[in-house]
């Protein structure tokens, strides 16, 4: 069941995802060479405690890290680890949902280590444009599938691929609420939009249509053929004055 939130529980999530997305603007100087997931998720996680936020992954499903830190193939759920270290021209995708007074906010996004090539550039640019494509979409009276085709026609049209396998969600007072906000489909379809309603909008592409497959760790999703993969995420609430994008400040 879709829950719209009122007035104060929207206060409540804007402060959380305000606060996560000062958190992303802290640790961005840290994605550099020579530094580890393991420590970059612990950095992390200190900053998170100092705003009074609590990581919503860490302990889920027996999950054991405040963040999810996926570098270059890996699309999402990468295990932080203390040998694995970031290397020049890695793409790094960092993932975080996180709690504060009640209420959650959910965001994400792509980190190139060192210089950033053209190719790697566009193909990063693809993502973020589908993102605020599928953004544009959260009006009231307009439906899910209009959020879906919209970030859909962007990644294609520019060549790449849709991650079908995962996808979007509503968000609250719990990390995942309904409705599931997919990254593909049909204009005109799906749930109707309507005030108050927040969803974590993620999209995730791949440079050219391949499988998904799961690591041995349980969690990290791979794109099998080797190409680049990216993600990117937003909370988004739809209000009467258009789409509020709480995890941008």
């Amino acid at each position: 069941m879709i829950i719209p939130k009122n007035k104060q529980e929207i206060a409540y999530m804007r402060a959380t995802g305000h606060l996560l997305a000062d958190v992303f603007a802290e640790f961005a100087p840290l994605v550099i060479e020579g530094v580890s997931t393991k420590s970059l998720d612990e950095q992390i996680e200190k900053m998170l405690v100092a705003r009074g936020l609590i990581s919503q992954s860490k302990g889920y499903m027996g999950y054991l890290y405040a963040t999810c830190i996926s570098i270059n193939e890996e699309i999402v759920h990468g295990v932080p680890d203390a040998k694995r270290f970031l290397h020049q021209g890695d793409l790094v995708k960092i993932d975080i949902c996180a709690r504060r007074a009640g209420f959650c906010a959910d965001m994400a996004r792509c980190f190139v280590v060192g210089t950033m090539n053209d190719e790697l550039r566009k193909f990063v640019e693809v993502a973020y444009q589908s993102l605020d494509a599928g953004i544009k979409n959260v009006v009231i009276g307009k439906r899910l599938g209009d959020v879906s085709a919209a970030i859909q026609r962007v990644v294609e049209s520019a060549g790449c691929s849709v991650v079908r396998e995962f996808a979007g969600h509503g968000i609250g007072a719990a990390m995942h609420e309904d409705p599931e906000v997919l990254n593909y489909g049909a204009a005109g379809t799906g749930s109707r939009i309507k005030e108050g309603m927040a969803i974590a909008i993620e999209p995730m592409i791949t440079q050219r249509n391949c499988a998904v497959k799961i690591l041995s760790d349980g969690w990290t999703a791979v794109a099998c053929n080797g190409g680049l993969a990216a993600h990117v995420e937003d909370t988004v609430i739809a209000t009467e004055h258009g789409p509020e994008v709480i995890t941008r400040v």
